[in-house]
């Protein structure tokens, strides 16, 4: 297709507005074809379709559940050239790290929640109150809305799927409007394997995502994106006491004792600073060092974001695009914006061709107050930082807004625990960052958000809790 349509009910449908939306190749600028911008009618309808669908999944045994779970991460892996095609040619990533790093791992936790939906936890049964029993029952929500980012469009759309048609939900899911095409072929694939309606996709802008929070027949909502947009849909929802699962902004703050071999964890550090050009909530952003150890760290990041291979997916690139000329513009106002003494110590500006490419960039000399401190930059920026004491690398850790993800690096594995237990963030890795698994959560505190993905904490979010209790 190069106009691309809804799928709602098992099948495409065309926006019942008409309207449609221009797409574009991030690493050429190039378009590449429409997309919906769908309306609440079109949200409408696509509620309707899961509705339906509930009531009969709902009632699907939990092994019918895990083997349609399978047979789509089978038939994904049959496709999976198509898959990483239309998802590079919509972000501009480079074929192998979407295909190794992307696909594979969300396969992975497709099988593992289709194994999951079998096992589910809770109190047992048994008489709390003489003469009484009690039962636990874990029910579905219902129709849960979800709204995936752009950054990893095909991943997230499992992310969020995969628990919730474990759990016995139905889905309508709206991708970022500059990244629709990989879910849209996600919902086709899965197709064959649900009742029609168990999984819906709405294109479309801010305003589609605001009518589909806002649809009485949504039960629940899980939106993945910035905390600005969190608070939106968590406003938006409240109207109608809907459940949420927000997992929003990170700047994930990477500490770096005088201990560590710095070689090593330069160029661990690097490799997860600008993954995806950094486009990730839990990328190695904000590297704080001890003063002892910081001039020759700083070097060894330069030398390593110099060293990265740029380009699009037909080259044998290493870091990829942004994903628009707008978010290009965003980070490249945040070096505009640097304040006098910060200094760049590699990078720092757009890369000089076709697409939108910035530079692998380290900047030294910030400090806790600055913009790129205390924002996420989501683009290919490191910055550092230098601390003297254990107890400033805490503060400085700590005194961001998010709290989604950290790590340590230290040969000292008592100091590493003691530092980990202090630091405010969902997720701490010890000398490594980035590595995420189906069977640990995902998910912040503080303004990073609430809930988990991946999981059994995630199975937990898309159920809901009744006791039952029969007198004997």
């Amino acid at each position: 297709m190069t106009r691309w349509e809804n799928f709602i009910g098992g099948t495409y449908v065309p926006p019942a507005s008409g309207r449609f939306a221009e797409l574009f190749d991030p690493s050429t600028g190039k378009s590449i074809g429409d997309a919906p911008v769908s309306r609440a009618e079109d949200v409408e309808l696509a509620c309707r379709a899961a509705g339906r669908a509930f009531e009969e999944w709902r009632r699907t045994a939990p092994s019918a559940r895990g083997r349609a779970l399978l047979r789509i991460a089978d038939a994904l892996e049959e496709r999976a050239d198509d898959v990483v095609a239309l998802e590079c040619r919509n972000t501009g990533k480079p074929y192998r790290a979407m295909a190794e790093e992307e696909l594979a791992p969300s396969i992975d936790q497709l099988r593992f929640f289709a194994g999951a939906a079998r096992v589910p936890t809770g109190t047992a049964s048994g008489e709390y109150l003489p003469g009484h029993t009690s039962m636990i029952r874990r029910e579905p929500v219902g129709v849960c809305g979800q709204i995936t980012p752009w950054n990893y469009p095909f991943m997230m759309a499992v992310w969020k799927i995969a628990p919730a048609l474990a759990a016995g939900n139905t889905v309508v899911l709206k991708p970022a409007e500059h990244t629709p095409l990989s879910t849209l072929l996600l919902a086709e694939i899965a197709a064959p394997f649900l009742p029609p309606g168990a999984v819906n996709v709405v294109c479309g802008d801010r305003d589609t995502g605001r009518a589909l929070v806002r649809n009485s027949a949504v039960d629940l909502v899980s939106f993945t994106g910035s905390t600005r947009g969190g608070r939106e849909v968590a406003m938006a929802a409240s109207g109608d006491l809907k459940r949420l699962h927000l997992e929003l902004g990170g700047n994930a703050a990477v500490v770096v004792r005088h201990d560590a071999d710095v070689g090593r964890a330069a160029a661990d550090i690097a490799a997860a600073g600008y993954f995806n050009a950094g486009q990730d909530c839990i990328a190695a952003a904000r590297v704080l060092a001890d003063h002892r150890i910081s001039a020759e760290l700083t070097e060894a990041l330069a030398e390593q974001a110099a060293s990265l291979q740029v380009g699009g997916p037909d080259e044998d690139a290493e870091l990829g695009p942004l994903v628009s000329a707008e978010h290009l513009a965003r980070v490249s106002g945040f070096m505009d914006r640097l304040p006098t003494d910060a200094r760049v110590v590699t990078g720092g500006g757009r890369i000089d061709r076709e697409g939108f490419f910035f530079q692998p960039t380290v900047v030294a000399n910030v400090n806790q107050g600055d913009e790129i401190v205390q924002e996420e930059v989501f683009g290919p920026v490191i910055t550092v930082q230098e601390f003297d004491s254990d107890e400033e690398a805490l503060r400085l850790a700590n005194d961001v807004r998010q709290g989604l993800a950290a790590s340590v690096w230290t040969r000292d594995h008592s100091w590493a625990m003691r530092f980990a237990a202090e630091l405010e963030t969902g997720c701490v890795w010890i000398n490594t960052h980035i590595p995420v698994v189906a069977e640990m959560p995902h998910g912040g505190f503080k303004h990073s958000g609430y809930g988990k993905d991946l999981s059994g904490y995630a199975l937990e979010d898309y159920t809901r809790i009744k006791h039952v209790m029969s007198a004997l």
